[in-house]
């Protein structure tokens, strides 16, 4: 009897060892055919426009055609959900916006993805600070100037965003949670109607990631109070950071690049790698800038730990302002 259990159990040692040999050759050898990159959002989009540039480029580093996805819908729950229920073998991977990360999961009911649980963040491509603008005729000459407006009229001072939940949102009620102002927050469908409204002043004020905006401010259509970005980026010189007037205040539009929960470690590690190669290059760091997204080189250890601080942040706001999955 110990002798048929002793060669059960190295008969089970052989097959594991057997197995986990095979899987380290198919990982060394990865990759052996084309990747896929979802993408929440459709063609001719920023999400898209930059999946396309990071794409182009990993498909020729890697030596396999890498095919852009759109998968728009649902707030990234078509995308995102795709991406869970494929095989975590680094042929199918995703590049969210920071909203379909740490807004959709707690804003929509049919969001059954939790970042932490169901996938691995392996890359933070890059990043796109807001903008805090008024119209030129305004009296606010920075944010301090538009906080002081809203204390001393709670509710009447009207700042715009593109979009209800989407990050310059929860910038603008950030804002308005770290200095106890009371602004009056005015969502519209869009970009360019919210650019409108404070060009026009209809809103006192408007905040959106700094690349639709920063055209504007240079041909003084719109002033600028500040920028939501940690130190002063290359293009933005000049213009005061916000987390001088209140401290903590760094908010980000970003793309990040996730794989299937389980993707071997040695995978991924090779795609931080090439995506920073990538990231590094002259015409990607240009062409993002047209996009006023600025690249975020680091290791997978650094993108894991800002998406789930991102996460906590906004987490944080959508829990304190009352909002519930719809």
């Amino acid at each position: 009897m110990k002798r048929k259990t002793f060669f059960k159990i190295g008969a089970a040692a052989l097959l594991a060892g057997l197995t986990a040999a095979g899987a380290l050759a198919q990982t060394a050898a990865w990759p052996q055919k084309q990747i896929r990159l979802l993408v929440a959002a459709p063609a001719g989009s920023a999400p898209d426009l930059i999946a396309r540039i990071i794409g182009d480029k990993l498909s020729k580093q890697l030596g396999q055609p890498l095919i852009v996805d759109n998968r728009p819908g649902a707030g990234g729950i078509v995308a995102m959900g795709m991406l869970k229920s494929a095989p975590p073998d680094g042929y199918t991977l995703a590049i969210p916006q920071a909203a379909v990360v740490v807004v959709t999961p707690f804003t929509y009911k049919e969001a059954s993805y939790d970042i932490e649980r169901d996938f691995e963040t392996f890359a933070v491509v890059g990043k796109t600070p807001m903008l805090f603008v008024t119209n030129a005729s305004n009296p606010a000459k920075n944010l301090a100037d538009a906080v002081a407006m809203a204390r001393a009229k709670p509710d009447q001072v009207a700042v715009g965003n593109p979009t209800r939940t989407s990050i310059p949102h929860l910038a603008a009620e950030l804002v308005g949670i770290k200095t106890n102002a009371k602004f009056q927050q005015v969502s519209f469908a869009n970009t360019g109607q919210g650019i409108q409204a404070v060009v026009n002043g209809d809103t006192a004020f408007y905040v959106d990631g700094v690349g639709p905006l920063i055209q504007l401010v240079k041909a003084g259509r719109l002033r600028s109070l500040a920028i939501a970005s940690e130190t002063e980026l290359p293009g933005l010189e000049g213009i005061p950071l916000a987390n001088k007037t209140v401290p903590g205040l760094n908010v980000y539009g970003w793309f990040s690049m996730q794989a299937p929960k389980g993707t071997p470690a040695a995978v991924l590690q090779r795609l931080n790698a090439e995506v920073n190669v990538a990231m590094q290059q002259p015409d990607v760091v240009a062409k993002f800038r047209e996009f006023g997204t600025y690249v975020t080189p680091g290791s997978v250890a650094d993108a894991h730990n800002f998406v789930k601080s991102e996460t906590a942040q906004f987490g944080g706001v959508i829990r304190t302002l009352g909002l519930k999955p719809e």
